[in-house]
C-alpha cells in the first residue's frame, strides 16, 4: 500500500484524498494549523463521501492531522492549495523536509519555484536534494459539497506536469503514474504528460488564461444572479472567447521568449480532455464537465484573487523581465483591482519571488533544468 500525504483542505485535497483511499493508498490529510476547522467535521471519523465519474463510496482516511512532522513522515507530498495558501504551507514544510521528499503543487502556477526558494532559505545545506514538481491543473473537475463529502465531475486525461530539477521528470512521472490515472480509477493508464521544466508547467495553466476574463465581462450578471448560471455554458460566448484569445498570445509571447512553444488554450482544453477539438468555444460548448459548472456566486471569488495577482500579473511582471508587452493582461489587472479594491499590483507574485528576477531567459532555464 503506497502512502502520500495531502496538504490542504479544500475541494481538490478531499476529493483526491477520498479517491486515493479507495483506490488502496494510505493517505494523510493535513491542514494548516490556521484552517484547522475545515477538517472538524472528519477530524475523529476521518471519513469523506465521494460521488461523482471516478471512485464513488465512503473513504476512510489513513490519519488526519495538522501536525506536520507526522504528516511528512510521508516522503510523497501533493500540496493541494489555492496559490495564495503556498508561502504558508512551504513555511511550515521547511524544517521537516528531507532529501528524500518529493513535492507535487496542483496546480502549481510557478508555484513549485516559490516553494523552492523558501525552502532552500530555510534548509541546511544538506537539504538541497529536495524534490519539488508541479502540474498545470488540478486533477480533477470537483467541489467540495457538504464538510465531509465531496463530487468529481471530470478527470482530467491529459494533466501536465513539470519538475524541479527537470533531470528528475522521469523519477517523479514513475511516481506518480498510479496516483493520477486517466479516469481516477485502478488499473488506468497515468492521465500525465510532462513538461521540460517548470517554467513550461507554470506557463501553461489554463485557469488564469480562462478565469479574469471571463468573471469580469460577467460582472453585472454574477452580482445579479449570485452565480445562478451556467459560466462555461451561457457566460463564455463568442465574445468573451475574443478576449480569453487575447490573453492567450500574450502567454505563448511569454513562452518563445524562453524558447517554448506552448499549447494554444483551445487545444489545452481538449488535450485535458474537457471537449471536442475546435475553437475555444466549440470545445467549452461541446463540453460535458465544463456546462455543468455554474458561476461563482460573487466577484470576490478565488477566480479573480488566485487567478489575477499569481496568475496574471506574475506572467505579465516576468514577461515584462523577458521583454515581452501583455497589455490585455495589465488592462484585466488593472479592471480587477478596481472591480474589487484590491491593489492586485501590490500583492502579485513576482520574479524575486520565485527565485529568478533579473534573470536572463538563459539564465532562467539554466536554473530550473
Amino acid at each position: 500500500m503506497q502512502a502520500l500525504t495531502i496538504l490542504g483542505g479544500g475541494n481538490t485535497a478531499f476529493a483526491v484524498a477520498a479517491n486515493l483511499t479507495l483506490r488502496g493508498f494510505a493517505v494523510t490529510l493535513c491542514e494548516h494549523p490556521d484552517f484547522a476547522a475545515t477538517l472538524e467535521p472528519i477530524c475523529e471519523s476521518r471519513v469523506i463521501r465521494l460521488d461523482g465519474v471516478a471512485m464513488r463510496g465512503v473513504a476512510k482516511l489513513h490519519r488526519v492531522t495538522t501536525d506536520f512532522a507526522e504528516a511528512l513522515a510521508n516522503e510523497l507530498v501533493l500540496l493541494s492549495v489555492p496559490a495564495y495558501a503556498q508561502k504558508p504551507f512551504a513555511e511550515l514544510c521547511a524544517p521537516h523536509l528531507r532529501d528524500e521528499h518529493v513535492v507535487v503543487v496542483t496546480p502549481g502556477t510557478l508555484g513549485s519555484l516559490e516553494f523552492a526558494r523558501i525552502v532552500g532559505r530555510a534548509s541546511l545545506p544538506d537539504k538541497q536534494a529536495i524534490t519539488i514538481a508541479e502540474t498545470d491543473t488540478a486533477p480533477y473537475v470537483c467541489r467540495k459539497v457538504a464538510p465531509d463529502a465531496a463530487h468529481i465531475w471530470g478527470v482530467v486525461s491529459g494533466l501536465g506536469l513539470g519538475v524541479l530539477p527537470a533531470t528528475a521528470t522521469e523519477r517523479v512521472t514513475a511516481l506518480l503514474a498510479e496516483v493520477f490515472t486517466v479516469d481516477g480509477l485502478n488499473g488506468s493508464d497515468s492521465a500525465l504528460t510532462t513538461y521540460s521544466h517548470v517554467l513550461a508547467c507554470g506557463l501553461s495553466a489554463m485557469n488564469p488564461v480562462v478565469h479574469p476574463a471571463g468573471v469580469l465581462m460577467n460582472a453585472g450578471r454574477v452580482e445579479y444572479a449570485h452565480g445562478e448560471f451556467h459560466f462555461y455554458e451561457e457566460g463564455v460566448t463568442p465574445g468573451v472567447c475574443n478576449a480569453i484569445e487575447a490573453v492567450d498570445a500574450e502567454r505563448r509571447a511569454i513562452g518563445k521568449a524562453l524558447g517554448l512553444e506552448l499549447t494554444p488554450v483551445a487545444e489545452a482544453f481538449h488535450r485535458a480532455g474537457f471537449g471536442p477539438r475546435g475553437d475555444l468555444w466549440s470545445v467549452i460548448n461541446g463540453s460535458h464537465m465544463l456546462t455543468q459548472l455554474r458561476a461563482p456566486g460573487a466577484l470576490n471569488t478565488r477566480w479573480l484573487t488566485e487567478d489575477v495577482p499569481y496568475g496574471l500579473a506574475a506572467w505579465s511582471l516576468l514577461g515584462e523581465q523577458l521583454g515581452v508587452k501583455t497589455p490585455t493582461m495589465r488592462a484585466l489587472v488593472d479592471l480587477a483591482s478596481a472591480t474589487l479594491g484590491q491593489a492586485f499590483w501590490k500583492c502579485a507574485r513576482t520574479p524575486e519571488q520565485l527565485g529568478i528576477g533579473g534573470l536572463s531567459a538563459d539564465e532562467m532555464l539554466k536554473r530550473v533544468k
